[in-house]
């Protein structure tokens, strides 16, 4: 009997590694649909587009997938039309949260996401009462490992970024959105291929939390992060790195 506990737990965990990468595809797949309707299906004229393929590349999402998804959003192949909307929220212990979701269903996601924020103790915002903390930003991240900060600085500056930190033991260059691109591009040609390229939103403050606050705030980020019409997260939220490690821990 140990035997076969053992085997359902190792199917179990094989079928939710297989959910979650499921869910991924679905929200990569939509992000390049969107694209491909708003700039054309060529990624060389369709920045966003490319970026899109990037990022799916990168998680070994296969190509029919992607050119599915291409046709889908050029009309060449039939597909349910979709919307991107943001919405706001408030998690426990006041965290402030942007949600951008990409859906056919407007009605259906609002309801969703305003049922997971009450869920988890938080609650829905109308729009514009959390925007105001948060600031977009082109964001390029390099392996440590494989670049020194002081190269990628230098590089960087010369191709128009507006700052370079090291973060996480990775190199991270922030852009203006309008030239997010076009860093990426000269980075690129310089020999500097970034491990993550994508557009993010920074807080102009954090809300630091206790253990308690920060594990509502994760449930609400996973309940929020199952849904397959939301596309990105972010929060202000700010933990301790003791915290952060007996909470992961916890899983």
């Amino acid at each position: 009997m140990a035997g076969h506990s053992k085997w359902n737990n190792i199917k179990r965990k094989k079928g939710a590694v297989d959910a979650k990468r499921g869910k991924l595809f679905t929200k990569l797949s939509r992000e390049i649909q969107v694209a491909s309707r708003l700039g054309g299906g060529d990624p060389a004229g369709n920045p966003r587009l490319r970026l899109a393929i990037q990022t799916a590349r990168a998680q070994s999402m296969p190509m029919d997938n992607i050119e599915r998804a291409i046709k889908k959003g050029t009309g060449d192949l039939e597909g349910k039309e979709l919307r991107e909307l943001v919405y706001e929220g408030y998690g426990p212990g006041g965290v402030a949260y942007m949600l951008e979701v990409t859906t056919d269903n407007p009605t259906r996601t609002l309801n969703e996401v305003r049922n997971a924020f009450e869920k988890s103790g938080g609650s829905f915002a109308k729009s514009g009462a959390v925007a105001f903390q948060f600031e977009k930003r082109g964001m390029l991240r390099f392996s440590a490992d494989r670049h020194s900060e002081d190269d990628v600085t230098l590089a960087a500056a010369e191709a128009g970024a507006e700052d370079v930190v090291t973060e996480d033991e990775d190199v991270v260059v922030y852009t203006e959105v309008a030239q997010f691109h076009a860093v990426q591009e000269a980075l690129e040609a310089a020999g500097y291929a970034p491990e993550r390229a994508e557009l993010t939103m920074i807080p102009s403050a954090t809300v630091r939390c206790d253990e308690r606050e920060a594990a509502a705030n994760l449930k609400l980020w996973d309940r929020l992060d199952d849904n397959d019409d939301v596309a990105n997260i972010w929060a202000n939220l700010e933990v301790d790195p003791e915290v952060w490690a007996r909470l992961q821990g916890a899983d």
